[in-house]
């Protein structure tokens, strides 16, 4: 091979972590958006449960007292014990 024909090693070295650290910092990004959607998708289920929790408990007095309603008081009633145990 002609000496006139050779890549100089420093360039491509120098590309080579150019592009490793543009990689590096486009997976951090993409990393920390899949945490972000992560937390906010985890947020959502508690308040899903909790809100869920809430109306089961207040139907289960709405039942025991014959109503086929869940009304503001049934959810007034479950509310203390619901908070407590979540």
């Amino acid at each position: 091979m002609d000496a006139n024909n050779t890549f100089d090693s420093d360039l491509i070295h120098a590309i080579f972590k150019h592009i490793w650290a543009r990689r590096f910092r486009e997976r951090e990004r993409s990393d920390a958006i899949d945490a972000t959607e992560a937390e906010v998708a985890l947020g959502t289920t508690k308040k899903n449960r909790l809100a869920s929790e809430a109306v089961q408990r207040a139907a289960i007095i709405a039942e025991a007292e014959g109503m086929e309603k869940i009304e503001a008081t049934h959810l007034e009633r479950i509310l203390p014990q619901l908070l407590l145990d979540f």
